[in-house]
């Protein structure tokens, strides 16, 4: 008999609340503050912070800390705005820093 699984998730590190799905990666050639980080196209149970303005690898732009809803551990950014033409598909997507995030359903 197969056994059933749900969706393939990723969960935040420290508390294990879902925070996305694998299928809504975009990229895992991401640099995030300690690392490798993966580009989502969508998050949930998370809460977006202030934006603010920052100079990344490839260029400026506005951006949103994204915590965990449960814990409030940081696990990466909202991207809000590019200043960059070649960096506008970022917008309204998140990076995930790989290690504040575990797989659930693998």
């Amino acid at each position: 008999m197969e056994e059933l699984t749900g969706p393939r998730l990723y969960s935040c590190h420290k508390c294990r609340n879902h925070v996305s799905l694998h299928d809504d990666i975009i990229s895992k050639a991401f640099q995030g503050r300690n690392g490798r980080a993966f580009l989502f196209s969508h998050a949930m149970n998370i809460v977006v912070g202030p934006k603010e303005d920052r100079q990344l690898i490839t260029g400026l732009h506005t951006v949103a800390d994204i915590s965990c809803r449960d814990c409030r551990e940081v696990l990466g950014w909202k991207y809000e705005k590019a200043y960059v033409s070649t960096q506008k598909y970022k917008e309204g997507k998140f990076i995930f820093e790989k290690s504040k995030i575990v797989k659930e359903n693998w």
